[in-house]
């Protein structure tokens, strides 16, 4: 009897010693680098495969491509200045963990420079990151977890240029 109750102590135990991590754990924001301004359109093509065209006129395309994070699939949209990429914008998954995203993207590009927070939804802005600007956007329910996150070139000689976050502003009901 006794070597029956020690065997069930044991097995019920064993679950409390598993390493439980969240879902992006394994997530690196050096794939969204593949993405970033200044990147040309055959470099993403040879690694992406060619991606959906979703809008273009003379000089500016935006490109819709997927990128596969273990079983799921989620979209990033670039924009391009004749061929090379100017802004992305990406719709990351919300099984992704707000806490961990935020951390990752605090190592790889300091503290913010801007906040804000309306009802349970928070904005994040980095202003100026090697001639870039970042933007990451997060909500909570029960838990945390991030909504978009893009990268926009500082370059101010780009004629009509328009980032994707502000052409789906302007489309939206919401501004």
């Amino acid at each position: 009897m006794k070597n029956v109750i020690m065997f069930l102590l044991i097995t019920i135990s064993l679950p409390a010693f598993a390493k439980v991590e969240a879902f992006n754990y394994n997530f690196s924001l050096e794939i969204l680098e593949d993405f970033y301004p200044d990147k040309t359109l055959e470099s993403i093509e040879k690694k992406y495969n060619k991606g959906a065209n979703i809008s273009s006129n003379a000089d500016y395309k935006i490109i819709k491509y997927l990128i596969n994070h273990q079983r799921y699939t989620f979209p990033v949209f670039v924009q391009y200045y004749k061929d090379k990429s100017v802004d992305f914008y990406v719709r990351l998954p919300s099984y992704f963990m707000h806490d961990i995203f935020h951390e990752s993207l605090i190592k790889k590009l300091g503290k913010q420079d801007t906040y804000s927070k309306y009802e349970e939804s928070a904005s994040y802005t980095w202003k100026n990151v090697k001639d870039t600007q970042h933007f990451y956007r997060a909500e909570c329910t029960i838990t945390c977890f991030p909504i978009f996150y893009s990268v926009i070139t500082k370059k101010s000689d780009l004629p009509g240029y328009l980032p994707i976050l502000k052409q789906m502003l302007k489309q939206s009901s919401w501004k």
